[in-house]
């Protein structure tokens, strides 16, 4: 078993023809792709020849235009952790600063250590080259008051930064390293560092990764992107490239055939029975252990690093049927995102399978504003009448509290409609939560399926309070309020009180 040399996902040369050295069949040249000249680089002058995915991933990414200026101004690069990443980008780095006599390389990650890892290891690369001596002078790096460059006879630099803010502003920047792109939660450090490059016309920005979490915005919109323009006749961004080593969505973790597509190094520096038997140990665990080796070792979007739900009980919970409000008693539960841009309304009612008790839950309605779900809510609950009908008081629904609370009490009609009574879930956060977890593991909730409540419980992250936790809502994390929605009224339907029994009129001859 090999590791796959070339990505799952790709975006091909502009160049056509005859195939070319590269060995993958494309056309490209030492003509038409620098990655040629950097290959040789690295094996004759740095003694360090390339592994062949990080040859071809050199060739495809730094192909050149007509006028000799790289194709992509941005080189997105996705793998699984411990491929080679780093000295892959050694090598070019050294080439961009002593080759290519670049002004300025500038290599940033998550944190400065993560970031020195690299530089540190194009340094001992380059001293270690006998042919660069005279090329670096016997003073050619600094490491002194938190600052890490080095830097040819010819003024080539390579600087480090954190990944953040301020990184990049105050530089023009010719050639850009964002290592760790999955870390990047907001666009902060995006914004600080890409824009160093406006004015230089032959930037070049490389980011390397592997597959994230929904909080990973800057990779999964770029990612998207890119893959939404292979799809594409002409793409919306010919500038930006996609080199995605990674399994596809659903991939089993225990089949070799799949993990190879992520682990190029497969059957070289990777052994196919360690990555197994950490399969093994990931699928028998489930729950994070399970999503981190997705994410990391299988290249995949996880829909959350800390899953607060198990995604195989909820997906084995999907018993699609209608829920008919008006044949038995329903509890229901309104619940917002904390942008205040998604409303959810969530039905529950306790049913029969198999002769078992579950709840079972669905969504009644979603508004993309507050506005719209204030209008419409009184209307819809008027006509469902459920039993009862909850919220989060202390979470983002405090922005419909005054729309929600009991109105009768002051003497003003109309809210709650007639046999509707109001339950404010003030103080139940957590174990609305972790029982609704517990209940769906244990198998006692069935759903129909539905892609928003899909989406927001297979993307909802755990945040720990104390000895519980409740769903994740901090900023960054993706919405969730229709799992909340519905777990609220799980929670209620599973807690009202029995029905009342009657026994009828029996009259009696006296």
């Amino acid at each position: 078993m090999r590791g796959a040399l070339t990505p799952r996902l790709w975006t091909p040369p502009l160049v056509t023809g005859a195939p070319g050295p590269c060995g993958c069949g494309c056309a490209l040249t030492e003509d038409t792709s620098d990655g040629f000249d950097v290959a040789a680089w690295s094996a004759d002058v740095l003694r360090y020849p390339l592994r062949p995915w990080q040859r071809w991933c050199l060739i495809h990414g730094l192909e050149l235009l007509p006028d000799a200026r790289p194709r992509f101004r941005t080189v997105l690069v996705e793998v699984a952790r411990q491929q080679g990443k780093t000295n892959m980008l050694a090598a070019l780095v050294s080439w961009w600063q002593f080759c290519d006599r670049v002004p300025l390389v500038l290599g940033t990650s998550t944190k400065l250590d993560y970031a020195r890892e690299s530089w540190d290891r194009a340094c001992e690369l380059i001293e270690a080259a006998p042919a660069l001596t005279p090329w670096r002078g016997r003073r050619w790096r600094r490491e002194a008051n938190g600052e890490q460059m080095s830097w040819s006879i010819h003024k080539a630099r390579y600087k480090i930064a954190a990944a953040n803010a301020e990184g990049g502003r105050s530089l023009t920047v010719h050639r850009l390293i964002l290592d760790e792109l999955r870390q990047h939660h907001t666009y902060d450090a995006w914004a600080a560092t890409i824009n160093a490059g406006n004015d230089v016309p032959d930037f070049q920005a490389w980011c390397l990764t592997n597959a994230g979490t929904d909080r990973s915005i800057v990779l999964n919109e770029l990612h998207d992107a890119c893959a939404a323009d292979l799809a594409r006749p002409a793409p919306l961004d010919p500038s930006t490239g996609m080199f995605s080593w990674s399994c596809p969505d659903g991939a089993d973790p225990l089949d070799p055939h799949a993990l190879a597509l992520a682990n190029p190094q497969l059957g070289d520096t990777t052994r196919v029975d360690v990555l197994l038997a950490a399969a093994r140990r990931a699928v028998d665990t489930g729950g994070s252990l399970l999503a981190s080796f997705r994410t990391e070792v299988m290249c995949i979007r996880s829909r959350s690093s800390d899953p607060a739900i198990d995604a195989g009980a909820w997906q084995a919970a999907t018993r699609p049927a209608p829920m008919d409000p008006a044949a038995g008693r329903v509890a229901a539960c309104v619940d917002v995102s904390p942008d205040l841009a998604h409303v959810t309304l969530a039905l529950a009612c306790l049913d029969e399978i198999d002769g078992h008790q579950v709840v079972r839950v669905e969504v009644a309605a979603a508004w993309e504003s507050t506005g719209a779900a204030r209008t419409a809510l009184p209307a819809l609950v008027a006509r469902i009448r459920p039993y009862a009908l909850g919220w989060f008081p202390g979470g983002p629904a405090a922005a419909l509290d005054a729309d929600l609370r009991d109105r009768r009490t002051s003497g003003v009609r109309g809210w709650p409609p007639r046999g509707v009574r109001v339950a404010e879930l003030s103080a139940a956060g957590a174990p609305v939560c972790m029982g609704f977890a517990a209940l769906i593991a244990a198998g006692g909730v069935v759903h129909s399926g539905q892609d928003l409540l899909d989406a927001h419980t297979l993307g909802a992250d755990k945040r720990h309070r104390g000895d519980g936790w409740v769903f994740d809502r901090r900023p960054g994390a993706a919405h969730v309020d229709a799992l909340y929605a519905a777990a609220g009224a799980a929670h209620l339907a599973r807690t009202l009180p029995p029905r009342r029994r009657t026994t009828g009129l029996h009259i009696v001859d006296g």
